[in-house]
């Protein structure tokens, strides 16, 4: 928003939110309507014309998001936040209400004319109307909105993105974005009232603006030394991210729109235009200190990733009813990236104090992990992944979710097994996620109810909790057998074999069934100590999340939720491995039977680095290092 919002700020279907589409129902239906009933075929292009300029530009969010991640020709080492992205989630407003107008103009203007494909003669005269009037007339509205009158009510809600990436391009208020449709509707226009329009220059326009547009805002230099110094006066007509870029950054040069020979007639260019556009070649990809290498979850989880859609990946993942649309794409997606991708890629970047943290993508379903055919290409690519990240001089590699499979690769001690020389640190984070639900329980807990698969964090919760007086009851005789197995002396005593549902504490994993749900006292806390949460049924009881921390202020560029978690909350296993890298420590900490070693120095670890606990709802709680 700018800091003094004007007349016609706000887009009319605003109130609309996520169905801000229905709008243009009447306009699809029409269209459909008449290419069916053989009335004119040409209104059903307005649609594919819309629809093509939502791919384009989401190709170029994808791709700019990649490259970000990879740090190559960065051009501002500042980063991205949530605030950022609430901003810019109107990116396709534009689309919409320029789609509008296109239909308007065919529907009343042209009507049942037949528009020719291809008109030689009106694609020239729009590069030259382009190249002339239109951006003639874009340096100076543009400049006139750098007054302060109009940049408080208007502009500056565009430059409050300092760190620009493609969709920032087309964020501006509904009355600016009415000035920018008047001003490159010249050439359509004069096309019009020419006679001389057509198919081709209406889709070549648009995509050439969306384009220039698109490329102008990136984060990192695109454009390579080759096509200046072939033909030195493309410097004159052809803007590069970075020369834009410094428009973000000084705010009172480079004002043009896409040939910057404007402001070097009007004296306008900033002075540091070339060395930075050189220097923002010279930037090579970003070595990392530290990566976590995660996977898909459900089908929905695509929308998680930074890559994708930046309004649902900023969110934590829930069922949104609008999603079940966009099932087809989704299926789409899916099997592509499952099916096409057999290496785990970069999708994140984060900055935690001088480390650089990237957040790896291993494309496979959680389904996937099931099924015996494929745990041997898991496998194989997580290893892959480990050696290229050992030969980077990366410092550690933590396994989340299924990554760290018991069955999988015995919580990564596979690995380390087979490369005993690795320099690279595997982390499970094991120890700071039973740390986290230890320090979860209320002081003044007796007795808490076990019900879950038995894993690695399980054993070493009710280790600590029968080893502090704390009974824990288990529902299930073949979990009583496995765990009494780890359990010495008098400490058994605390562990009991129960049929009571009574304990308001339930500790539980993966396999809590629905029944044994419905049989939890009403007011009962639920605590997660597996990596994928409950489903939550009961209304009456208080559901935490699974082991997860608060990320410190200083944590940068966080601009996406993980999985079902919230803003700035990181799963503990993801955590464990930042702090392995922050504290320096050169040990391992994977595998059935290693750290568990002296957890509670990760817990400090993690709480002098700045990482908070979560409270459970309803209650503050405290840990028990305070209580017992």
């Amino acid at each position: 928003m700018a800091s003094r919002p004007g007349f016609l700020t706000d887009w009319p279907w605003t109130p609309l939110g996520s169905f801000k589409y229905l709008v243009l129902a009447p306009l699809v239906i029409d269209s459909i309507y008449s290419y069916a009933t053989l009335r004119d075929h040409d209104k059903l292009l307005v649609v594919a014309l819309m629809v093509w300029r939502i791919v384009h530009s989401q190709a170029w969010i994808s791709f700019s998001r990649y490259r970000t991640a990879k740090g190559t020709t960065r051009i501002v080492n500042k980063s991205i936040e949530f605030e950022q992205v609430d901003r810019e989630r109107t990116w396709d407003d534009q689309i919409i209400f320029n789609t509008i107008i296109v239909y308007l103009v065919k529907a009343y203007v042209i009507r049942n004319n037949p528009v020719p494909f291809w008109r030689l003669d009106g694609v020239v005269l729009t590069v030259l109307l382009h190249a002339g009037p239109v951006e003639f007339i874009y340096y100076w509205f543009h400049r006139a909105l750098h007054h302060h009158y109009l940049y408080s009510r208007y502009h500056s809600h565009h430059h409050s993105s300092i760190v620009t990436e493609p969709i920032t391009s087309v964020v501006h208020p509904f009355a600016e974005h009415i000035g920018y449709t008047l001003i490159l509707g010249i050439p359509l226009i004069t096309c019009l009232l020419c006679g001389t329009v057509s198919v081709a220059s209406l889709f070549l326009y648009l995509t050439y603006i969306d384009f220039m547009n698109n490329l102008g805002h990136c984060n990192f230099e695109l454009i390579p030394k080759p096509f200046f110094s072939l033909f030195p006066p493309l410097k004159f007509i052809c803007y590069t991210p970075s020369f834009h870029s410094l428009h973000h950054t000084q705010f009172r040069t480079n004002y043009s729109l896409f040939m910057p020979m404007y402001d070097y007639i009007y004296g306008t260019n900033d002075k540091c235009s070339d060395s930075l556009y050189e220097t923002s070649l010279e930037k090579e990809e970003e070595k990392p200190d530290a990566i976590h290498l995660t996977h898909l979850t459900s089908l929905d989880s695509i929308y998680q990733l930074r890559l994708g859609f930046a309004s649902l990946s900023s969110h934590p993942l829930s069922s949104r009813c609008y999603l079940l649309l966009m099932r087809p794409f989704t299926l789409i997606l899916s099997f592509i990236l499952t099916s096409f991708s057999s290496r785990t890629f970069v999708f994140e970047r984060n900055r935690f104090r001088d480390l650089t943290i990237h957040s790896h993508l291993l494309p496979k379903f959680s389904s996937h992990y099931i099924s015996q055919q494929c745990k041997k290409s898991i496998n194989k690519m997580i290893e892959t992944a480990i050696i290229e990240a050992n030969k980077k001089g990366v410092k550690v590699m933590s396994l989340g979710l299924l990554n760290q499979g018991e069955e999988l690769n015995g919580y990564g001690e596979m690995y380390v097994r087979k490369h005993p020389k690795l320099k690279i640190r595997i982390v499970d984070g094991s120890s700071l996620a039973a740390e986290v639900v230890v320090h979860s329980i209320p002081v003044g807990t007796r007795e808490v109810l076990f019900r879950g698969q038995v894993t690695k964090v399980a054993r070493a919760i009710v280790i600590y909790l029968c080893q502090n007086g704390i009974k824990v009851m288990v529902l299930r005789e073949e979990e009583h057998c496995m765990l009494a197995g780890y359990l010495g002396g008098h400490c058994k005593e605390n562990l009991v074999l129960t049929t009571n549902y009574s304990p308001m504490i339930w500790l539980v994993g993966d396999g809590l069934s629905r029944e044994e749900q419905e049989m939890a006292t009403k007011g009962t806390r639920f605590l997660p100590f597996s990596q994928f949460p409950p489903t939550q049924l009961r209304k009456d009881c208080f559901y935490h999340t699974t082991p997860a921390m608060i990320i410190p202020d200083s944590a940068q560029n966080i601009d996406s939720c993980e999985n079902w978690l919230g803003r700035r909350v990181m799963s503990a296993w993801r955590v464990g491995g930042i702090v392995h890298a922050l504290e320096g420590w050169e040990e391992h900490e994977c595998g059935l039977d290693g750290p568990v070693v002296n957890p509670p120095r990760v817990w400090e670890a993690a709480l002098r680095n700045g990482f908070k606990p979560l409270v459970l709802p309803s209650v503050e709680t405290k840990g028990l290092s305070n209580g017992y």
